[in-house]
């Protein structure tokens, strides 16, 4: 892998690491119901993962979208919480992880994919994963529907995802994939679909699914429990929101039959949420890429 800098990290410890993973997430546009940011915050805290590092924000982000936070400490003085993009590690069953969380950044994309190169070159991580989560015409009251896609070859073999043949506008997602591919690292994205008529409800079912599919992925216990009330609340949440709407109600028998029949097409039968229409998925997320200005 090439060597690359990391001025714009500040490293806060330096763990014993084995081949790790790494899972990478950002708060924004690509975190529809805040599905992947709650995912990756689940792991993180379920697991008792460790700050291993911090991106300094300062180089990448625009404070007038993403503003700091005053905060108060118990002898009511302020300070500044500014929002950084931290990093994580831990040791677990089957795999080393690196987690990665923050604010998408705004600015000097490059360069702030070489800060990520950097974390993955000092540890030697063999694999990366990206979670996201789109609005799309699907009901919330069945599985959440994931769409996988990935540059490896083996990768798109061994866990039956896609090679996207996307091209259009992109976020700090694709760059940094297409950064990690150009250092020869298999790389692999995860998006969950979420009901765009619940757009303001957060989904903790779809960040169970991003989730279970990751740690599969990875080889490693899902912790699943931490969102297991959350999401088990969340069908009677958005039905509530939907209320007596009878227009709404008509829209979403719809959706409900169209996602029955495509399951009804699927014999296998298994636990974790699979994309059960990918190309259809596909077109959605390239759809919305294409609306971003």
């Amino acid at each position: 892998m090439v060597l690359v800098g990391t001025e714009h990290v500040r490293w806060l410890a330096e763990p014993s690491l084995t081949r790790p993973v790494l899972i990478a997430g950002f708060t924004g546009w690509n975190d529809a119901g805040d599905a992947s940011s709650v995912a990756l915050r689940t792991m993180i805290e379920a697991w008792g993962a460790d700050a291993l590092a911090e991106i300094d924000p300062e180089p990448f982000t625009d404070f007038a979208t993403v503003r700091p936070q005053v905060k108060l400490d118990n002898d009511r003085q302020r300070s500044i919480v500014w929002p950084t993009v931290g990093v994580w590690s831990v040791s677990l069953p089957g795999t080393d992880v690196i987690l990665v969380l923050g604010p998408e950044p705004a600015l000097r994309w490059r360069s702030f994919s070489e800060q990520i190169l950097g974390i993955c070159d000092r540890y030697g991580v063999t694999m990366a994963v990206s979670l996201g989560a789109l609005l799309a015409d699907v009901p919330h009251s069945r599985p959440v529907q994931l769409i996988g896609t990935a540059t490896d070859d083996t990768l798109i073999e061994r866990f039956e995802l896609q090679r996207s043949q996307y091209e259009g506008p992109t976020g700090i997602v694709g760059v940094l994939h297409d950064a990690l591919h150009r250092a020869d690292l298999a790389t692999a994205s995860l998006w969950a679909a979420v009901p765009g008529y619940a757009s303001q409800v957060p989904s903790p079912k779809a960040a169970m699914a991003l989730v279970e599919r990751a740690c599969t992925m990875i080889g490693t216990p899902a912790p699943l429990q931490a969102l297991a009330t959350g999401a088990a609340e969340y069908d009677a949440r958005v039905a509530a929101l939907i209320g007596d709407d009878d227009d709404m109600a008509e829209y979403l028998s719809r959706l409900e039959e169209i996602a029955d029949d495509v399951n009804t097409d699927d014999t296998t039968s298994i636990d974790v949420a699979e994309p059960v229409d990918p190309e259809e998925l596909m077109n959605e997320v390239e759809q919305f890429l294409r609306e971003q200005e």
